[in-house]
């Protein structure tokens, strides 16, 4: 891999190709470990890899830096998801991925990159896991957006997350069924974090997909 990402890789427990594939993006201040719990079910099915943050942010890493909330810079973001949407396109070829398979899955900062890349890769993905995220204004109002009806996003926020507002989940909601993509939208009696019962409802989601 010609990526300048630090990362993880979980091979599937087989060296054919056309495997289906994760791609793990952790939160603010986390690292390339902290989502591969929440993946269990799919070790040795699918490829994993786990994306570290590049930039520094004790005691981890970030995607992305930001003056406030909500608000990327735009300089440091556009870069990021250029490199990070490079390395899913390298990875898709490198090891042979299932191209109808691909999946995205984020918490916190890794949900705003995931709802990114689903707006700049379109159908490459199947499906988008965004799991207490947002969409900035600028990607939904200023980036070229790829064809996607074919993809699928599945949202979840809690109904209690003063970090980011439940309304910013709403609007990421709105905005790719605009864009035609089938969504699902589910928010939970918590603050900003990942319930059991969304663990189990977003490991569903992927899990009904990969049977067709």
């Amino acid at each position: 891999m010609n990526s300048p990402y630090t990362f993880k890789h979980l091979k599937a427990n087989t060296n054919e190709g056309n495997i289906p594939a994760i791609f793990l993006f952790h939160g603010l201040g986390s690292n390339e470990d902290d989502l591969l719990q929440i993946v269990e079910q799919f070790k040795g099915k699918c490829h994993i890899f786990s994306l570290r943050g590049p930039i520094t942010h004790s005691p981890g890493y970030a995607f992305y830096t930001f003056a406030e909330e909500g608000k990327p810079e735009r300089k440091v973001f556009d870069q990021m998801i250029v490199y990070t949407k490079d390395f899913i396109l390298e990875a898709i070829k490198e090891f042979n991925l299932n191209k109808d398979k691909i999946y995205l899955v984020g918490f916190n900062q890794g949900a705003v990159v995931a709802q990114t890349l689903t707006v700049v890769l379109g159908n490459v993905i199947r499906g988008t896991v965004s799991l207490s995220g947002f969409i900035p204004d600028f990607v939904t109002s200023e980036y070229a957006k790829m064809p996607s009806q074919q993809s699928k996003i599945f949202i979840s926020h809690g109904e209690f997350d003063y970090v980011y507002p439940i309304t910013w989940g709403e609007n990421s909601r709105n905005f790719f069924e605009e864009q035609g993509m089938e969504v699902t939208y589910k928010t939970y009696p918590d603050g900003h974090g990942v319930t059991p019962e969304n663990l189990t409802d977003f490991v569903t989601f992927i899990q009904e997909d990969l049977k067709n």
